[in-house]
């Protein structure tokens, strides 16, 4: 999917400036207040993020759309899938 492509953000969860496991722990919280199908941003300038949230992403179920680097920061953007 392109970022031109990419579905309205539901939830932007603005991580910068937490380090691991802050981030994946905040996408946890998040999904679990998020409804089916929303798609939620999660913001990070931790290094580790772009590995470790879409491996657990894929370990719970929902679905990838994409991780992009900012300026300074990653932008991960998930669907809540179940």
């Amino acid at each position: 999917m392109t970022e031109t492509t990419l579905p309205p953000i539901t939830t932007t969860i603005d991580a910068r400036g937490s380090f691991c496991p802050g981030p994946l722990m905040e996408l946890i919280r998040g999904m679990k207040e998020s409804e089916v199908g929303d798609v939620l941003a999660v913001l990070s300038t931790d290094k580790g993020s772009k590995t470790d949230i879409p491996k657990w992403i894929g370990k719970a179920g929902h679905n990838l759309i994409g991780v992009f680097a900012r300026d300074g920061y990653d932008e991960i953007i998930v669907e809540k899938v179940r």
